[in-house]
């Protein structure tokens, strides 16, 4: 089987800008079914601006992503959110609501946008609390737990629904090593567990290398290479060299927009 016969999502000459500034240019990238996909680079290379146009939350100035073979800015508002009901975001800082507890937060969706009896959907979100070890803290409230336990608070939530497609945005950012492993595990587990194709996006490497199928790396918004984490290793791309060697990059002045750029509005 070919990766364009089991491609899940597919990103095809992707831009996005942000008024006159150019984010992401010509963006070409696949993920496959049941893969873990992490995209990865330095800040300010692009990573989350892909992230909200792959959930739709933005609209790219070129360029098409399909989800199921659904171009996701054609669909109309109805298909969209049926759509989005297949997936799951974990957000950075767990996102949880401060005004509701733990199991609140989790039960969220489930009140939202199905019809099931609150039984039920008490019993879901005690099993979702189990698999991310949480069991017991359902009724504590989000400012009572550790970063760590926000974080797979978080992961419950976004997982809580049974969604085909995670997209998970730093999950290690903040935490201990000791935690960040934990979570890193958790996440495989939850591929494995529940058969979830898996859009993290890091600049932490020794996570993205032990969750990771394949490595997508983005620098200054476009796509240095994508492979899997042996080619990204030995890839012969200085920016790529110097991303795994936390080399600092050098940075080349052109004096003439330099100076436009101090004396520009002068009189």
């Amino acid at each position: 089987m070919s990766s364009l016969d089991s491609a899940l999502i597919e990103v095809n000459q992707l831009d996005a800008s942000y008024g006159d500034r150019q984010v992401l240019k010509d963006i070409n990238l696949t993920v496959n079914k049941g893969e873990i996909l992490v995209i990865m680079g330095g800040s300010g290379s692009g990573k989350s601006t892909l992230l909200k146009n792959m959930l739709g939350l933005m609209k790219p100035a070129a360029g098409e992503i399909l989800i199921n073979s659904m171009d996701i800015n054609s669909v109309n508002k109805s298909e969209l959110l049926k759509l989005r009901r297949t997936m799951g975001v974990a957000f950075q800082g767990g996102a949880l609501l401060s005004s509701m507890s733990v199991g609140d937060n989790i039960k969220l969706p489930l009140r939202q946008h199905t019809d099931l009896d609150e039984n039920t959907i008490s019993i879901m979100t005690r099993l979702k609390l189990e698999l991310m070890n949480l069991a017991g803290f359902e009724d504590l409230m989000p400012s009572e737990l550790s970063g760590g336990m926000l974080k797979r608070a978080g992961l419950a939530r976004a997982v809580i629904m049974d969604p085909k497609i995670l997209f998970f945005d730093e999950p290690s950012a903040g935490l201990d090593p000791v935690t960040s492993v934990e979570l890193d595990q958790l996440i495989l587990e939850l591929r494995k567990a529940m058969n979830m194709t898996i859009i993290v996006v890091t600049h932490e490497l020794e996570s993205a290398f032990t969750i990771a199928d394949r490595i997508a790396v983005l620098f200054d918004g476009e796509v240095v290479i994508t492979g899997t984490v042996d080619e990204i290793k030995n890839c012969t791309d200085e920016r790529v060299i110097n991303l795994i060697n936390r080399s600092p990059r050098k940075v080349q002045i052109d004096g003439e927009k330099y100076l436009s750029r101090l004396t520009k509005g002068a009189k």
